[in-house]
């Protein structure tokens, strides 16, 4: 679809050289999903975050975590008025379409799981009340994985919400020279304009969730999913919330390439960012260095070994 590579191309602007990244985050949108970008300091995880939101025509808040941030500065709070001497409720930043929480992992797990229900649900309960979120409405959420002082590691449960966990990287020296360029007079994100709106972007998930997917392809999904529950160094393997993600994003992807159909390519390619967040290793192969990243490239290797890919 010309929308979504028009805001790729529009977010390119000012995230220069990481195509890759930009994609796999526009497939989170597509999808319903949200977003973990984690990776060290100055790479330009806000930075993505910003051009997303600043490249679709509707509202954005920022959630700056801190350790004293309560749950009620997420969701909203009753506020008693004095003229109507009723309690009214005040919105918090989460009624939004994108919210972009900065540093999630220096908030309290507290403040932490007042996202929980928001992510999967969402909607909002304060007291005795639920409160509906906008149709579009998105977590991206940034996490610097190498200074720990002061930080609470998210749980299980609320990584396992996040569609996709990507990382932007370092650009290369060409990448970076253009940027030193790009930012001689002032930063690319003050000019940039919003190329999708919300009628636009509800279309192209409409348009994602009518990609055709063969029983085959499904089945191939869902043995990649079992295979990480029985490999023998993962304490955890992939939830059934992963399964469907990994299906969206393949789908996605499949839109992406404009192609009318999933292949086993674009699952196999969508695998790393959705499934390894929710892999958690054994204590003992954690301590031989294993990652989840070479436990999963194991599972898709043995998956193909058992069952070859549908064609």
């Amino acid at each position: 679809m010309d929308t979504i590579q028009n805001l790729i191309e529009n977010i390119e602007k000012v995230i220069i050289g990481k195509r890759s990244v930009v994609e796999l985050a526009v497939v989170s949108l597509l999808c319903r999903g949200h977003v973990l970008l984690e990776d060290v300091p100055g790479t330009g995880k806000t930075m993505l975050a910003r051009a997303l939101a600043r490249s679709v025509a509707m509202d954005c808040k920022r959630l700056q975590c801190t350790p004293d941030l309560l749950p009620s500065d997420v969701t909203g709070v009753p506020v008693f008025n004095q003229k109507s001497c009723e309690f009214e409720f005040r919105p918090g930043p989460v009624f939004t379409n994108i919210l972009l929480v900065d540093e999630i992992n220096r908030a309290t797990p507290r403040a932490q799981s007042a996202l929980l229900e928001c992510m999967e649900e969402f909607r909002v309960s304060v007291d005795v009340h639920t409160y509906d979120l906008p149709k579009v409405f998105m977590v991206l959420a940034t996490q610097n994985p190498i200074e720990m002082a002061g930080t609470y590691v998210l749980p299980e449960a609320q990584l396992d919400r996040f569609f996709m966990r990507l990382s932007v990287g370092y650009p290369s020296v060409e990448e970076e020279t253009r940027m030193i360029y790009a930012q001689a007079d002032s930063h690319p994100i003050e000019h940039l304009q919003a190329v999708v709106n919300e009628a636009d972007l509800l279309a192209a998930r409409e348009a994602v969730r009518a990609v055709h997917m063969e029983s085959s392809v499904g089945q191939y999904v869902a043995r990649i999913s079992a295979a990480t529950r029985q490999h023998p160094q993962l304490r955890l393997g992939a939830s059934p919330r992963g399964t469907l993600a990994l299906t969206r994003a393949a789908q996605g992807l499949a839109l992406l390439r404009k192609q009318a159909y999933v292949t086993p390519d674009a699952v196999k390619a969508m695998a790393g960012p959705v499934l390894e967040h929710r892999l958690i290793l054994r204590p003992q192969a954690a301590a031989q260095g294993r990652t989840a990243r070479e436990v999963l490239a194991e599972v898709l290797d043995q998956v193909l070994d058992q069952v070859p890919p549908p064609v």
